[in-house]
């Protein structure tokens, strides 16, 4: 039964405490509920809440810290090969042999030829248990090309062999290859987009701003760029490159071209945020202040399009990653002694190598982890910068 109403005219009950007020004691959510936060820490609430988002980043942040002890991690040389194991499948990792736990272990290998189809066979010896060892002592090499080592995260049995993801047409390793591969790869992506962030910005900017004859160039450039197709322009631009260059010199060129094709967008982006930010109040204070247009670019209009520039950034890497890997893939990019996935994936143009060693297939599985995750870090940045949702 509820209490009766007081009367019309009486006055309500209530309690105001006397406790001094101390913010600090407040709880963590009370400054982004009382919108006291600042706006990277608003940024940071909502990108939280974006699940996806953040394992994909820290997924990135792995991966990309691992390039950084590539040797380490990789339990042979890029250049290690064993002519005994040619195309030989992946080994299978296991605890128990015979009923009972001995630690992780493979089967030895043994081969035989196949005449009738000119193949090799192998099948695993279940006499020859080899044991994996961890934090090893393997094989030797220069870690970051100075410093001589011979630590591996796990190693094989000694004189013994594993392949995680088997062997290629001259023995060697393919896991050991990926690893090798990401650093090309993975940093491709980051250094094109780097260029054709500079490149945007800098265009876009002044296009946006000043507007004129420099915009209408502008814009007619980019339709010109866009209206040609991605993949023969590329094929253009990468024949170009002399044959007689060095792998470090075609790798800056390959990300030279990818950076310069992929501008177009991050310009207009630019241009068309700072067309409606240039008419605001604070700018034309700057200007009646003297600041000159570089300034006026750099510290008034470019930090409130920062947030959707990192976004669409995040999102271009994967287009520079699949620029590389097909470039590769074609014949046009990246060559050897240089290895990256589109390199890697060479080895499986052929119908009859896929069919009958489809493991050379296993870098597909990075490239497309990658490109996810990097869709998913941007969708999530994007969503966090974006002040209406």
């Amino acid at each position: 039964m509820t209490a009766p109403l007081p009367p019309p005219g009486t006055d309500l009950p209530h309690y105001v405490s006397d406790i001094p007020f101390d913010p600090a004691a407040e709880p963590a959510g009370y400054a982004a509920m009382t919108g006291s936060a600042s706006q990277l820490r608003l940024t940071w609430l909502k990108f939280r809440r974006h699940r996806l988002a953040v394992i994909s980043g820290a997924f990135l942040i792995l991966l990309y810290g691992s390039l950084l002890i590539t040797e380490f991690l990789a339990p042979y040389r890029l250049d290690s090969r064993d002519l005994d194991y040619i195309y030989a499948p992946p080994q299978k990792v296991r605890l128990f042999h015979e009923g009972q736990l001995i630690g992780p272990f493979v089967y030895g290998q043994t081969m035989r030829l196949d005449m009738n189809d000119l193949r090799r066979i192998y099948t695993d010896d279940t006499s020859d248990v080899q044991r994996l060892r961890f934090f090893c002592h393997g094989e030797p090499y220069r870690f970051w090309k100075s410093i001589p080592a011979d630590l591996h995260l796990f190693c094989p049995a000694e004189g013994g062999r594993f392949n995680l993801l088997g062997t290629d047409r001259l023995g060697r390793d393919v896991f050991s290859r990926i690893l090798h591969g990401a650093r090309i790869s993975l940093t491709i992506g980051l250094l094109g987009t780097l260029v054709s962030f500079v490149l945007g910005i800098t265009i876009g900017g002044i296009a946006g701003y000043r507007g004129g004859w420099f915009d209408h160039m502008m814009q007619r450039s980019i339709e010109v760029i866009q209206s040609i197709p991605s993949i023969p322009l590329w094929m253009t631009l990468a024949a170009i490159i002399p044959l007689s260059w060095s792998p470090l010199l075609v790798y800056l060129g390959i990300t030279v071209i990818l950076g310069m094709l992929d501008w177009t967008g991050q310009a207009r982006a630019v241009r068309s945020k700072l067309f409606a930010l240039r008419e605001e109040d604070y700018v034309l204070a700057a200007e009646l202040m003297g600041a000159k247009s570089p300034r006026i670019i750099g510290r008034h209009l470019l930090p409130g399009v920062l947030s959707h520039l990192i976004a669409s950034a995040s999102l271009s890497v994967p287009g520079m990653i699949l620029g590389e890997t097909a470039l590769t893939f074609l014949g046009l990019g990246l060559r050897p002694p240089v290895t990256s996935w589109g390199i890697l994936l060479t080895e499986a143009r052929g119908i009859n190598i896929v069919a009958l060693y489809p493991w050379l297939l296993w870098p597909m599985l990075p490239v497309v982890l990658v490109i996810l995750a990097f869709n998913f870090l941007g969708d999530g940045l994007r969503d966090a910068a974006d002040p209406y949702r």
